[in-house]
């Protein structure tokens, strides 16, 4: 159990390095020296868990989108809409863009051109399932105005995103990306949502790290 624990503990520490430096150089300058050297682990470590940089890229991108499943339920207030934890979905994303470099690592891999290696798809995918659910379900519920094509407008939001979040990058080096992100979604939503649900929505830039603590304090339970 101690050995398989370790190698647990091993993997992720690589997963972790794996992301910082794909965010700091992207897929084709990275070099899995880079990534065994930044974690403290031997090659034959490494090799133990991944055969190849194309392996240990795809790895991020999955564990990204495993790991963005626990932040795509945050915890609501009694009686917000639910067109609110659409918002507070994207809005969490963008706090930890600010700090999370695994995350970082894997918009860099998913935005990256001039490799086929790995599949991008993957986190783009998830997240316009988890939209198109989230605003199918405050459609039922009648928040929506009337007309919306939820699988439309979920892929545009996360194009949106992605775009968004890309210029923020080059312009701040993502310092202002909440910021950003919360015009993007408060124009989307006052075009979505039924005037009387708007009003009832909180989309400022400080709403994702109050999110996060809260996530922190209700898991801590």
């Amino acid at each position: 159990m101690a050995q398989q624990d370790r190698a647990i503990r091993t993997r992720q520490a690589i997963l972790e390095a794996a992301g910082e430096v794909f965010a700091e150089c992207g897929y084709s300058a990275t070099r899995i020296s880079d990534v065994y050297q930044r974690c403290g682990v031997t090659k034959g470590a490494f090799y133990f868990h991944f055969t190849s940089k194309a392996e240990l890229a795809q790895a991020v991108l999955d564990e990204q989108v495993a790991d963005q499943f626990r932040y795509f339920a945050p915890p609501q207030e009694p009686g917000a809409p639910k067109i609110q934890e659409w918002v507070d979905v994207t809005l969490l994303v963008a706090h930890r863009l600010t700090f999370d470099r695994m995350l970082q690592g894997s918009i860099r891999l998913a935005v990256d051109q001039g490799h086929d290696v790995i599949d991008r798809k993957v986190p783009y995918q998830a997240w316009i399932e988890v939209s198109t659910r989230l605003l199918g379900e405050a459609q039922e519920l009648g928040e929506l105005v009337p007309g919306i094509d939820v699988d439309t407008v979920s892929e545009a939001a996360v194009g949106a995103f992605t775009g968004v979040q890309l210029l923020s990058e080059i312009m701040t080096n993502r310092a202002d990306v909440e910021e950003r992100i919360a015009v993007l979604y408060d124009l989307m939503a006052r075009t979505l949502a039924m005037p009387e649900v708007y009003a009832r929505l909180d989309i400022t830039a400080e709403r994702g790290k109050r999110l996060t603590r809260g996530s922190a304090a209700h898991s801590s339970v």
